[in-house]
């Protein structure tokens, strides 16, 4: 990335600032008096040599209290400098903390197809902690140090320009090596933190999935891959902190060489007789000191340069288009009519054809089932009712309006979701099925988990509805896990209910209660059910079978099995398989 961009990236970080302008100036403040009275210590030689050579009885009293005076002034702007710089730094990093977060939670569902959740992950923490570098760290350092080199400055061209001149005729060099260092240091940075990310995504999946790696005998195959990307983030660490090491003392090297020829200069007897033995030694003293201040400068540059390759990929974030919600229209509470008009869908404009020209009806209050074989489409045609993808071709309407039309709020408060893979919350389980709702009525949860046969093991549970159930409900079994993301449907009490092989996780004797519970739910509501078993879909109102993405059958269980098609093939291998099994 160029310099033109790094500039760019530090303005837009800049705006984040803004708001804090006070702090910042008061830590700005800080800084300045710091960087004044840090240079007074070249002075307190000029004041001291002078002193010893012309002795005086108010010398003696006042430069002690000079020297006291200095310190105290450099205490309270260190102070000031880095406690107000802090509290700006860490009001930045949280506001883009959250504010990449709130985006995340905006972007749209092939956004998060297309990325790792460890790497979403490593965004959200590790990077913005290089943020948190860059902004308190290094500009805590570019602030204090920046000017106290100023200050350092203005004292030796105060009290020689000449010899002044010939010492900063080294910056240009120093420049060079700041710049090819920087360069260096961004390019790095993006590979440790693509290597990062690498390394929260495997082990997000292994400690995840720990139960199918143990079982599978796999603990050496992750062991190795998680090494495997662990050693590659190693690798670059340590490119980049040679990358330090040898830029830091080249730097100081250079400061070095031009106090040396300094010095050689300032001997020369024409220079030494226009200057006092005080202001010489005061002028040596400040170069002296300017190695410090030059040395943390260039150190910190490695810090700016992660700092902004993190700023980066963040940014990229909030840049992204979110989920597109032009729509207005909110009708209330629908009454549950769909229409799906010739619909066509592919993840990819170039890419295959997942859904090809779908075309029916739902009046309120039916139950369609859905069933066909796994990658036929079945998941990808209900999640276009929520909008989590938008149609290729045709269009989708509710209540005969194009969903397009709904603002996103209104459209997926009608609908109800019971996903296959069933996602719960470390919270109590009365939170998780009142999920969203910030003070919801206890009556209302009770008799959501009644209905979904769920409050008999919860009122077994050690504080009921109060029991925090763990990671994605780790303390629950399948069965339990499923009733309870059940109830959370019904709890919604919406019009239209989507249930993904809502059964597919229960035993027999939980599934016939929740056939139970589903009859009573889906009364005067609009229900898509996805099932494997075909056994748990025969009372639907209308059962359409879906191959490669067409819609081939629809009828009741009973048209579909006079018709002898595909859904009656996959009703007699079901039923065999059962009867096996049996």
């Amino acid at each position: 990335m160029d310099q033109t961009s790094s500039w760019a990236l530090y303005r837009r970080l800049l705006t984040y600032v803004k708001p804090l302008w006070k702090g910042f100036a008061l830590s700005l403040l800080g800084y300045a008096i710091y960087a004044a009275s840090s240079t007074w210590i070249a002075d307190m030689m000029r004041r001291l040599v002078d002193g010893i050579q012309n002795p005086s009885s108010d010398f003696r009293y006042l430069l002690p209290l000079f020297i006291i005076g200095m310190f105290a002034l450099r205490g309270v702007g260190t102070f000031l400098g880095t406690y107000c710089m802090d509290y700006v730094a860490r009001k930045v990093v949280h506001e883009l903390r959250v504010d990449v977060f709130r985006n995340m939670l905006k972007l749209p569902g092939r956004f998060f197809d297309q990325h790792s959740s460890g790497h979403l992950l490593s965004r959200v923490t590790y990077h913005v902690e290089q943020v948190t570098g860059a902004a308190t760290k290094a500009l805590t350092v570019i602030m204090q140090e920046g000017l106290f080199v100023i200050g350092l400055t203005s004292y030796l061209l105060w009290t020689n320009w000449r010899l002044t001149l010939v010492f900063l005729a080294i910056t240009p060099l120093i420049g060079l090596v700041v710049n090819f260092a920087g360069r260096r240091f961004r390019r790095l940075s993006r590979r440790i933190q693509r290597s990062v990310g690498e390394v929260t995504h495997v082990a997000s999946e292994v400690l995840t999935g720990y139960r199918v790696v143990r079982t599978h005998g796999a603990e050496e195959h992750e062991y190795q891959r998680f090494r495997a990307v662990s050693e590659y983030n190693r690798q670059q660490s340590m490119k980049e902190a040679l990358t330090r090491a040898v830029s830091a003392p080249v730097i100081q090297t250079l400061v070095a060489v031009a106090l040396a020829f300094l010095v050689w200069l300032a001997m020369a007897p024409g220079l030494i007789r226009e200057m006092t033995p005080g202001q010489f030694v005061a002028f040596i003293t400040a170069a002296a000191m300017m190695a410090k201040p030059v040395k943390s400068l260039s150190e910190i540059n490695g810090m700016i340069q992660k700092g902004l390759a993190a700023a980066q990929e963040l940014f990229d974030i909030l840049d992204r288009p979110k989920e597109s919600d032009q729509g207005s229209y909110d009708p209330g509470r629908v009454q549950g009519r769909v229409r799906f008009e010739h619909v066509g869908f592919r993840y990819e404009e170039d890419g295959q054809q997942v859904l090809e020209d779908i075309d029916f009806d739902v009046e309120p209050g039916e139950m369609i089932a859905l069933v066909g074989r796994s990658g036929s489409g079945k998941s990808t045609l209900i999640n276009l009712l929520p909008r989590f993808y938008h149609p290729s071709e045709g269009r989708l309407l509710l209540d005969g309006v194009p969903v397009e039309d709904y603002s996103l709020a209104a459209l997926r408060r009608q609908l109800s979701l019971v996903n296959q893979q069933v996602t719960l919350f470390n919270a109590s389980i009365a939170d998780n099925i009142a999920y969203g709702i910030d003070h919801p009525d206890r009556e209302a949860i009770v008799a959501a988990a009644k209905a979904a046969y769920a409050d008999e093991f919860i009122s077994r549970l050690p504080q009921g509805y109060d029991t925090l159930i763990g990671d994605n409900g780790l303390m629950l079994s399948g069965g339990q896990r499923q009733r309870l993301a059940i109830a959370r449907a019904i709890f919604r009490d919406a019009p239209i209910l989507i249930l993904d092989e809502a059964t597919s996780a229960l035993d027999t004797e939980s599934e016939r209660f929740i056939q139970k519970a589903l009859e009573t739910v889906c009364q005067e509501r609009t229900t898509f059910v996805i099932a494997h078993r075909l056994s748990t879909i025969e009372k639907a109102d209308r059962i359409m079978v879906l191959d490669h993405g067409r819609l081939i059958e629809s009828g009741t269980h009973r048209e579909l099995l006079a018709l002898d098609g595909a859904y009656a093939a996959l009703h007699r291998i079901q039923f065999n398989e059962e009867r096996v099994e049996a």
